[in-house]
């Protein structure tokens, strides 16, 4: 086992403390991994505080994790000491369920093994990217090309993907008419990759205040929907709505915006049920989808992606003194909407 610095919170809403966690010692086929950059997702929140269900304290989250190759197992071949790695939302699965032989590891039947508050191999909970180091089997590790700052790269593990899996898998592209649901972290991201793969894209959101990003990342609609007529104006008009916020919405409105056939995925997860009426989904053959991350193989095609569209994820950087305070301010700023877009740690700064 080797002793390396992490920021935990002892309990659901306590304060962050610098603390120091086990990580297990380099298996043959193991990649011990320097981080460098690791983001804050709503789902670091969400899981520590409770609201997905009892977390294991004290809790590491962090599962947006970019950093260099330190030390590498005798049986690595896929990386080597200095290459630039990422480590998303799991570290393993049963690899032999039909979904993982498949490269849907995320959907494993076993269940896969999240980066934090999952049991791993070795009997341990896990613990996140809130940490100066983490050991990953290299089959749970991605490589980050040059064309993608590694601050910048971090979000795209969990938000970059969690938006790429969706718009590939239902077709957005020259063409297709997409909405994104919310301008948030997730939706950000969802609104650059989406244009890059040339869809006409519009974003909903609460009001117009981000109008002007999102024409900057490539938006080229953009409408509030606390302005009632906004569903009016729009009613049947996309192929695919990605909807990104973590709260409940008035589905049936939203589900009134889609053409014949067309589809919302919901990628946020908010703690309450959503209510959908069925004949919102009879009138015109829609479908109300779900999705979850990606797998390693197209979690790999999107960083690839994103470097040659030089996508990246728009950040605060969170460094300095009182680390902890600021994930403490961060997290908070996150629940009330307040950042643009993601907040990433230096935790190069941890020493």
């Amino acid at each position: 086992m080797r002793t390396v610095t992490a920021y935990a919170t002892p309990s659901a809403k306590a304060p962050f403390e610098k603390t120091t966690i086990q990580r297990r010692d380099l298996g043959p086929r193991d990649v011990l991994i320097k981080i460098h950059f690791a983001g804050i997702c709503h789902s670091d929140i969400h899981t520590g505080r409770n609201e997905w269900g009892e977390a294991n304290f004290p809790f590491v989250p962090g599962h947006e994790i970019a950093g260099t190759v330190e030390e590498v197992g005798s049986e690595v071949d896929r990386y080597a000491v200095d290459d630039r790695v990422g480590v998303g939302c799991m570290v393993d699965s049963c690899r032999e369920c039909k979904n993982c032989l498949a490269g849907q590891e995320q959907y494993c039947l076993q269940g896969m093994t999240g980066t934090y508050g999952s049991i791993g191999a070795d009997g341990r909970p896990t613990d996140g990217g809130y940490s100066s180091h983490i050991v990953v089997d290299q089959n749970f590790v991605v490589g980050i090309p040059e064309g993608v700052d590694l601050d910048k790269a971090a979000p795209l593990l969990c938000a970059g993907i969690t938006v790429f899996s969706p718009l590939k898998h239902w077709g957005a592209g020259p063409g297709s008419k997409v909405a994104v649901v919310g301008m948030g972290g997730l939706g950000h991201m969802a609104v650059k990759i989406a244009h890059a793969l040339g869809a006409e894209v519009t974003v909903l959101s609460q009001s117009l205040s981000k109008q002007e990003d999102g024409a900057k990342f490539g938006a080229d609609h953009y409408f509030a929907t606390s302005d009632e007529s906004t569903f009016e104006q729009l009613a049947g008009s996309f192929d695919l709505i990605i909807n990104t916020v973590s709260a409940s919405l008035p589905m049936a409105k939203f589900l009134s915006l889609l053409s014949l056939d067309g589809t919302l995925v919901s990628v946020g997860a908010p703690s309450e049920p959503l209510e959908v009426p069925a004949f919102a989904l009879i009138g015109g053959r829609k479908s109300w989808a779900g999705s979850m991350i990606g797998g390693i193989a197209e979690t790999q095609e999107m960083l690839d992606f994103c470097a040659e569209h030089h996508i990246g994820a728009e950040i605060e950087l969170i460094s300095g003194d009182d680390i902890g305070g600021q994930i403490d301010a961060a997290w908070d700023r996150v629940v009330d909407s307040d950042v643009r877009y993601r907040f990433v740690i230096d935790t190069g700064s941890f020493a």
